[in-house]
């Protein structure tokens, strides 16, 4: 299936949908609001060394707060907590207008500014809890995250390039008050969905896209707490594996656990991918000026190359992560950000830097993504927010450490050494995570998905290319049916293709209106009915009843007849079926 076609699917998904079109809306108001709390800074002391600073200690709400809010998006419904985190930091970025109008004294805003990034780490932890549970079942949660990752690359290129404009013409207050009114937008939208959508119906999920961001160590380091202290307290066991498949009960139930072993196995793979998506967003300067001696210009176009970059990896990745088996795909992505890096180092040209470094970014989108939707797949619903809290935080610490180390060593031992090894140890470290990883990179197929294997398998199906066969099926919705149910008419209509998953049926045909009907054949599991009146686009031929409880699989008219095409051997093995005699189906 394409990725436009995964985006369509996604389209019909309306709760997360509006989630995805809220959350674009409020990443370009946050572009607007760093850009702009940095200008004011910067324009009202002029002093670099302050700057770079507060860039630093913005930071340190996240490592305080991410895993106190994820216990908090655990505790309350996580849709309030979205709420209440948007209100509070719409109301901060209405009193920072209000200060930077009036000229207020730069210790009272970048103040203010920082206790903005307390509300942002309640935020990232609900809300990487709360859009898996928004998916219609597990298959969509892959392409739900590479379509958050588009939406939040696409922000990233406009966002900043609207803040430009903005400061050019209208000042930073305008800049202010638009990311006051996106915050409004994502209420408003917050406040129409519901609590929490019906559960995956295969294995637990659990933090979103921007979880991935952070990193994790084995649980067993983390925070300097005794191993077994710390992941009872998550929700983990130091010792047995639970099953990737184990859901969350109902409310009385106890807290369920998760599998360390492949947590930690995550952990290592996004530590160093932090560590390095850390040093990227720094060392951009340093490879302009210093490696590539093309001046401070080239900063702005090797960062627009990282935002176009992550952009193709992220919408690549929607097809990626269809696939049940997700070990493939990530050493895949893992090896294509190594390979980047290693280019990046050892060519010091400006057009090859571009490329280079696009290539760095849609590799590490890819690697975030799977390993997002892998954790998805091991973390109960009642854990998702705490953990998601964890990774926030390891993750924004590998990542400043990544943003101090790797400019260092570029400079002290050069780039061709310093990137090429640091896209070795990133393969590396894949590799040896999806060892503990293990089987949790593969989920078990859906009933759906078995039966719709099943399908491909039959005589019908013979000849016709995988890719068509896979994008039709995946139309193919269920439909329970009770005994005496009329499913097609007589003279009705051809609107739907229909395959028997359970029950049975029988087609019955009059030859003349008021006539009796004659009983032509009965139907059974894995037989197929409806397809002549969609090939001959003609009114239905027969009429077919349940003579049993069972399940259909229906696929829409317009799906079937471009899965069988205009010809071909499908459409020919079909229409071949009637040409000897009198039609039977319909």
């Amino acid at each position: 299936m394409s990725s436009l076609a995964v985006y369509r699917e996604l389209l019909g998904n309306r709760p997360l949908t509006k989630l995805l079109i809220g959350e674009f809306i409020s990443g370009i108001g946050d572009w607007l609001y760093i850009v702009a709390i940095f200008v004011v800074i910067y324009t009202q002391t002029n002093d670099a060394a302050l700057l770079g600073a507060f860039g630093a200690v913005r930071l340190v709400p996240y490592i305080l707060l991410s895993i106190p809010a994820g216990f908090v998006a655990d505790r309350f419904e996580r849709r309030l907590v979205l709420l209440a985190s948007d209100a509070f930091r719409g109301s901060i970025m209405i009193l920072l207008t209000i200060l930077v109008i009036v000229k207020a004294p730069i210790t009272v805003i970048a103040a203010l500014a920082i206790v903005a990034a307390g509300g942002s780490a309640f935020f990232y932890p609900a809300m990487g809890a709360y859009m898996p549970s928004l998916v219609r079942d597990e298959r969509e949660l892959g392409p739900a995250n590479s379509a958050w990752a588009s939406l939040q690359n696409i922000s990233y290129i406009v966002g900043p390039a609207i803040g430009g404009i903005l400061l050019a013409v209208g000042g930073v207050e305008v800049a202010f008050i638009l990311n006051a009114a996106s915050f409004l937008v994502i209420i408003a939208i917050l406040w129409t969905l519901p609590p929490k959508a019906r559960p995956v119906a295969s294995g637990s999920v659990g933090s979103g896209a921007d979880a991935a961001v952070g990193t994790a160590v084995p649980v067993e380091q983390a925070a300097g707490e005794p191993a077994a202290t710390l992941v009872e307290a998550l929700g983990g066991q130091p010792a047995a594996a639970v099953p990737a498949s184990t859901a969350p009960g109902p409310a009385a139930a106890p807290t369920p656990t998760l599998a360390t072993l492949p947590l930690a196995g995550l952990g290592i793979i996004q530590f160093l991918g932090g560590f390095l998506g850390g040093g990227l967003q720094v060392l951009t300067t340093v490879l302009a000026i210093h490696v590539l001696n093309a001046g401070e210009s080239a900063n702005g176009y090797l960062n627009a190359a990282i935002g176009i970059g992550g952009l193709l990896g992220a919408i690549g990745s929607g097809v990626l992560v269809l696939r049940r088996g997700l070990g493939v795909p990530l050493v895949v992505g893992s090896v294509v950000l190594g390979v980047g890096l290693l280019v990046l180092g050892a060519v010091p040209n400006l057009m090859v830097a571009l490329v280079a470094i696009a290539i760095v970014s849609a590799g590490a989108l890819v690697v975030d993504i799977i390993t997002t939707t892998v954790f998805q797949r091991i973390v109960p619903d009642a854990l998702r927010g705490r953990w998601t809290g964890v990774f926030m935080t390891v993750g924004t610490i590998s990542g400043a450490a990544g943003a101090f180390l790797l400019p260092v060593l570029v400079v002290n031992i050069g780039a061709a050494i310093a990137l090429g090894t640091s896209g070795a140890a990133m393969v590396v470290a894949t590799v040896a995570g999806l060892a503990l990883i293990g089987g949790a990179a593969t989920r078990e197929p859906s009933r759906f998905e078995a039966t719709l294997a099943e399908i491909a398998k039959l005589p019908l199906f013979t000849g016709v290319p995988g890719s068509r066969l896979e994008a039709a099926l995946a139309h193919m919705r269920e439909r329970p049916v009770t005994t005496g149910e009329v499913i097609v008419r007589q003279g009705d209509p051809a609107d739907r293709f229909y395959m028997i998953e359970s029950g049975s049926f029988v087609v019955t045909q009059e030859a003349s209106p008021g006539a009796a009907p004659v009983t032509l054949r009965h139907l059974g599991v894995n037989q197929a009915f409806g397809e002549l009146g969609l090939l001959n686009r003609a009114p239905r031929s027969a009429t077919v009843t349940a003579e049993a409880d069972g399940v259909l699989l229906e696929l829409a008219g317009r799906d079937f007849l471009r899965l069988v095409g205009a010809g071909g051997p499908l459409r020919g093995r079909l229409l071949g079926l009637y040409s000897g005699g009198p039609a039977t189906d319909n």
